[in-house]
């Protein structure tokens, strides 16, 4: 895999409740994806970019939600997500990135 596409891989880290959960229970980091980033292209990205070694990746399709506005129905964009879990004593810190 290219660089470039290590970039396009990932657009960011996922920030909810739960994530904060998963992260301190479960070793686990969720980040958005590209719609079209397969398992084993996260996996590469996550590895390059964060010098960690992952154990397995979690994907989900989050479908847009429909909204209503004086002009009728439109919707919210359909994204992606990627539960990313990483091998024993690995952590992630997004302060510091090499």
């Amino acid at each position: 895999m290219n660089q470039e596409r290590v970039f396009q891989v990932l657009l960011g880290p996922h920030v909810s409740e739960k994530a904060a959960i998963v992260a301190d229970t479960a070793n686990q980091y969720v980040f958005r994806v590209a719609v079209d980033a397969t398992k084993a292209e996260i996996r590469k990205s996550v590895e390059q970019l964060f010098k960690v070694k992952v154990g397995n990746v979690t994907t989900m399709k989050v479908k847009g939600k429909v909204k209503r506005n004086r002009y009728g129905y439109s919707s919210k964009p359909t994204w992606k997500k990627a539960y990313v879990r990483l091998e024993q004593g690995q952590e992630i810190d997004f302060a510091v990135v090499d």
